[in-house]
């Protein structure tokens, strides 16, 4: 039995995403993690960022990942827009006309595309408005249409020619990408699309959307593509019917003395069609050769009621920016994982944590003058009740005397082959156990570093130096910190292994991650 997955699903799809992320039930999040993805240790490689390896999808891999994360940021409906692929208009370029029946045995003529969100019949110019073409000037007897000799910068309503060159180009204005969206989503491969299309009350993107409804304005019906112009029509100007499913279309023939059809232009646009026929029967005097004209139906009601639909968005970009703002990022750490979560619990707890961001790494405050150093990736112990607690570094602040750390299962399966293979020493090695605030059990690194937990601190914020109050990002009790989400919650939704990237505090990091449906 053949079947298909249709465009318009994966269409849908993307537009469920999108609802879901801009939900207020829903917390997303960008993560980022795996400080130390070349040192040895369960999938790491010391080659991590010449041949960085992809992501497995299994649950096994999903929980590695999330016991490595170290900190993520809420996408916000302003951080999540649908794409389209990036098309932009050049002077002497032949571009495709909207049609809606591009096909395997009906290919774009320019880009022999089976599908329409393949083939070229969208621009965007340079000043970031956003065309679709009605009309390229092609034919039957001109299949690829002319070049494209002037640039669309109009926003009127009702599609146009750009210029006065006569290249046969009619362009629909769609949107103008804005200001912002160009900060945050514009990429030589992508074009950002405005969110909320069908409820916006932006005036521009209300008027484009409100002139495509043919419930109000009766005129879905655009261009008439003429495959075959036919003999023996009568000659001359004539008004006809177009027939089909919907209803108020008219259009005008012109016929010259050879009895050809050299001419059909759409006088009423109608509205409710999903086929049309040109009625000829008024004109077909003594045809021998019968036209074939193919009315080109819209998406939806009309061309600019459902741009989704129009321009094929079946992607949607995801964007965080992670800075120095908060000590929730520190900026001494190094990472190799990005990736998006949803609907991590708050720690301690089943609510799902709904805070701009979050750090999903434990944390001890030193006090007096701790000896040595740390570094991203060494490894910390604690001798504690029953047994020896142990840790990787992802981040240790001199100024504040906090280190960031995680544990992962790197530190407690077979040391040698880092996989479930038995051990000597398994019995007490593998106990995962948490660090405790001792004034007399030190903390230690595998590089000689010392310190004892300040188990006199409690709260938010330390105030180092007296004169510098310093906001440490999660709350601190007897010197210790959990982190602000609870390990293994949320869903792992997408993972994107990359070459280890360090922090530092003279640069921001813009994520952008592109999910296609």
């Amino acid at each position: 039995m053949a079947a298909i997955v249709t465009d318009q699903f994966r269409i849908l799809n993307a537009g469920n995403f999108v609802d879901s992320v801009t939900s207020d039930s829903n917390s997303y999040y960008v993560f980022v993690g795996l400080s130390n993805p070349k040192a040895s240790g369960y999938e790491r490689q010391t080659d991590w960022d010449t041949n960085t390896p992809a992501p497995t999808d299994n649950i096994d891999y999903t929980n590695f990942v999330s016991d490595n994360a170290l900190y993520g940021k809420r996408v916000s409906s302003t951080n999540v827009r649908r794409l389209v692929r990036r098309i932009d208009w050049t002077q002497g370029t032949r571009y495709e006309m909207y049609r809606h029946d591009y096909s395997s045995s009906n290919l774009s003529p320019i880009t022999k595309s089976s599908r329409l969100y393949n083939s070229n019949y969208y621009v965007m110019n340079s000043e970031f408005k956003v065309y679709i073409c009605i009309d390229n000037g092609s034919s039957g007897i001109n299949t690829n249409g002319n070049a494209s000799l002037d640039e669309p910068t109009f926003t009127d309503l009702e599609p146009s020619a750009a210029g006065v060159s006569g290249d046969g180009y009619t362009w629909k204005y769609l949107y103008t990408v804005s200001p912002s969206d160009i900060i945050k989503f514009d990429s030589t491969e992508y074009i950002s699309l405005p969110s909320d299309w069908g409820t916006s009350t932006n005036t521009q993107v209300k008027a484009v959307r409100d002139n495509g409804n043919s419930d109000d304005n009766e005129n879905q019906l655009k261009k008439i593509y003429i495959e075959n112009r036919g003999v023996g029509y009568s000659e001359g100007s004539h008004e006809v019917d177009i027939l089909g499913d919907g209803t108020g279309a008219k259009a005008v023939i012109e016929v010259n003395s050879s009895g050809n059809i050299t001419n059909a232009i759409i006088s009423a646009g109608g509205s409710g069609y999903s086929y049309g026929i040109v009625d000829l029967g008024s004109i077909n005097s003594s045809s021998s050769t019968k036209a074939e004209l193919i009315p080109i139906i819209p998406p939806s009601k009309g061309h600019g009621y459902d741009i989704y639909r129009e321009l094929g968005s079946d992607k949607v970009l995801v964007y965080a920016r992670f800075d120095d703002s908060t000590r929730d990022f520190p900026i001494d750490t190094n990472f190799a994982q990005i990736g998006i979560m949803k609907n991590p619990t708050s720690i301690g707890s089943t609510a799902v944590f709904t805070e701009n961001q979050f750090s999903s790494l434990n944390a001890i405050k030193f006090t007096g003058t701790p000896s040595g150093t740390l570094s991203v990736g060494d490894e910390i112990s604690q001798t504690v009740t029953d047994g020896t607690a142990k840790g990787f570094v992802a981040s240790y602040d001199v100024e504040t005397k906090v280190v960031k750390y995680f544990q992962d299962r790197s530190l407690f399966l077979n040391q040698t082959t880092y996989d479930n293979v038995d051990y000597v020493g398994i019995s007490t090695r593998s106990k995962v156990l948490a660090f405790e605030s001792s004034s007399t059990n030190s903390v230690t690194s595998n590089n000689n570093f010392s310190g004892s937990v300040d188990t006199n601190f409690t709260g938010i914020t330390t105030n180092p130096t007296g004169n510098k109050l310093i906001a440490l990002g999660t709350q601190f009790t007897n010197g210790l910190a959990s982190p602000e989400i609870n390990k293994g919650s949320g869903d792992i939704i997408y993972i994107d292994n990359r070459p280890e990237i360090s922090r530092n505090s003279r640069q921001k990091e813009d994520v952008k991650i592109i999910l296609e449906f």
